[in-house]
C-alpha cells in the first residue's frame, strides 16, 4: 500500500506506532511539543521506550510540530492523552484540540482513526463534527473515521505493539476493511474487527475497569487481612493453588489508564441516568490506598517508638509504575500529602526520574546520598532496586528501623533477620 501515515501525539502510544509504521510507509510524526520534537530529531526518546538512536533517525520517518505537514498524509492516527479533571469528569480538551488540528489540515479522501481512550460515542458525536467544522468536508462523503484503542503497556518488553491483537473499527465496511488492512500490515498478532466504533470504544474502557476492580478487591482484602492479623501474600499463595483462581495483588494504583478510564464510562452512564455502583466503589477503594499506606507507616513508627514529627522517610520509587519514568497520576503524590500531615522529613529516591525534586520533595539519584532513615517505603519494584541487598539499606537507617514494602519486593524473613521491622500490604 502506497500510503503516508500521520501520527498525532508522540508519547508512549504514538511513538511506537510511528516507528513500526515507518518500516513499511512514509510516516509523519506530529506533536505540538517543540522540545519533544527537537529531542526526537536528535535521536532522544524521553519516555525511555526507545533506546536505539538509529530507530528514531530512520529515512521513512519525520518528526515535526508543523501542522501543515498533516496535509501530506491520507491516513491520520490520533493518539493524544484523555485525562480526567479534579472533579473526575472526562477532560476531552486534547482530543478536541487534535480534532480541530486535523480538520484544519485534512486532505479529502483521508481516513482519521482515534486511539485515545474515550467513552462510547466520543469519536462519532464529538470528534467527527469538529473535523467537519474546521475542514469544510463532510464525514462519510469526503473523509471517514474509525477507532482502534491503544493497548500499549509502558515498560512491558514482552507485550509490545506488534504482539498485541489490535481491535479496529470503522464507520462503514469500506473504512473498516481499510483500517484493518493498514494495522494488519504491522501487527503480528492480527486484528479483531469490532462491530462498530462504539463497541471498540467500550471494549477499551472496560479492559482497564476490569483490572481496576480486581486490584480494588485485593486492596479491600488486604485491609481486612491486616485487621485479622494474617499476611495477604500468604493467603493469595494458598488460594492461587486452585486452577481457576485469578491472581491479582494489592497496591497503590496510578498512571494514565487504570485510575482514569473508569470515570469515562461512569460519566457516560450517569449522563444516561444510571449510577454505576460497582465501578465507583472500586475507584474509592483504590483512591484510598495512599492513605492506608500512610497509616501503616505511622503505626509502624509508633510501634518502633519513633517520634513522628521529623522522622526521616525514604520513598524508593516515585513513578506510577515499575521501570518507567512516567510520573502521571503517580499515587506517590497523595502518599506524600498524607505523610506531610505529620511533619515528617520525606525524601525520594528514583533514578528513573530526571527531576531533582518532585511532588515537593528532593529526589536523590544515588544510594550513597542516603543516611539516617527511619522508614523506607518500597513504592516501585524497579529492577535496579531489586539488586540492592537488605544489608545495604540497613546501613542507611537509624536504630530500630522499618521497611514498608508496598510491592512485596523483599522476603519478610530475610529482612527481619537483619533487625529491620517489616510491613507489607
Amino acid at each position: 500500500m502506497n500510503k503516508t501515515i500521520c501520527i498525532i501525539g508522540l508519547g508512549y502510544v504514538g511513538l511506537p506506532l510511528a516507528l513500526e509504521f515507518a518500516k513499511k510507509y512514509k510516516v509523519i510524526g506530529f506533536d505540538v511539543n517543540k522540545e519533544k520534537i527537537n529531542d526526537l530529531n536528535n535521536g532522544v526518546d524521553t519516555t525511555g521506550e526507545v533506546k536505539n538512536k538509529n530507530e528514531l533517525l530512520t529515512e521513512n520517518l519525520i518528526f515535526t510540530n508543523n501542522p501543515e505537514k498533516i496535509k501530506e498524509s491520507d491516513f491520520v492516527i490520533v493518539a493524544v492523552p484523555t485525562p480526567v479533571l479534579k472533579s473526575k469528569i472526562p477532560d476531552l480538551k486534547y482530543v478536541e484540540s487534535a480534532s480541530k488540528l486535523v480538520g484544519e489540515n485534512l486532505k479529502s479522501g483521508s481516513i482519521v482513526v482515534f486511539e485515545s481512550t474515550v467513552y462510547p460515542g466520543v469519536t462519532e458525536e464529538i470528534c467527527a463534527p469538529i473535523i467537519e467544522k474546521y475542514s469544510g468536508l463532510k464525514c462519510s462523503k469526503d473523509f471517514k473515521i474509525g477507532y482502534s484503542p491503544e493497548r500499549i503497556n509502558p515498560g512491558d518488553k514482552e507485550h509490545t505493539l506488534t504482539k498485541i491483537v489490535k481491535v479496529v473499527s470503522g464507520m462503514d465496511e469500506e473504512s473498516l476493511n481499510e483500517i484493518a488492512e493498514v494495522y494488519g500490515s504491522i501487527i503480528e498478532a492480527g486484528v479483531f474487527k469490532a462491530r462498530d466504533i462504539k463497541t471498540a470504544e467500550a471494549a477499551k474502557v472496560i479492559e482497564n475497569i476490569q483490572r481496576d476492580l480486581n486490584i480494588a478487591l485485593m486492596n479491600e482484602l488486604a485491609i481486612i487481612f491486616r485487621e485479622i492479623g494474617i499476611n495477604t501474600k500468604d493467603v493469595l499463595d494458598a488460594a492461587g493453588t486452585k486452577w481457576n483462581f485469578h491472581k491479582y495483588f494489592p497496591g497503590m494504583v496510578g498512571g494514565h489508564c487504570i485510575p482514569v478510564d473508569p470515570y469515562y464510562l461512569t460519566y457516560k452512564a450517569q449522563m444516561l441516568g444510571y449510577h454505576p455502583d460497582v465501578i465507583l466503589a472500586g475507584r474509592r477503594i483504590n483512591d484510598y490506598m495512599p492513605k492506608h499506606v500512610a497509616e501503616i507507616i505511622v503505626k509502624g513508627l509508633n510501634k518502633a517508638n519513633k517520634v513522628l514529627k521529623g522522622s526521616r522517610i525514604l520513598l524508593m520509587g516515585l513513578t506510577f509504575k515499575d521501570n518507567v519514568p512516567d510520573i502521571r497520576n503517580s499515587p506517590v503524590k497523595e502518599l506524600i500529602k498524607e505523610l506531610k500531615e505529620y511533619e515528617m522529613d520525606i525524601i525520594g529516591f528514583d533514578p528513573f526520574v530526571k527531576e531533582n525534586s518532585l511532588f515537593g520533595i528532593k529526589n536523590l539519584k544515588n544510594l550513597d546520598e542516603i543516611n539516617k532513615i527511619d522508614c523506607i517505603v518500597i513504592v516501585n519494584a524497579h529492577d535496579n532496586f531489586k539488586k540492592i541487598k537488605q544489608g545495604e539499606l540497613k546501613n542507611k537507617m537509624s536504630d530500630n528501623p522499618l521497611i514498608v514494602d508496598v510491592k512485596g519486593m523483599f522476603n519478610r524473613c530475610e529482612v527481619e533477620s537483619t533487625g529491620i521491622n517489616y510491613y507489607t500490604l
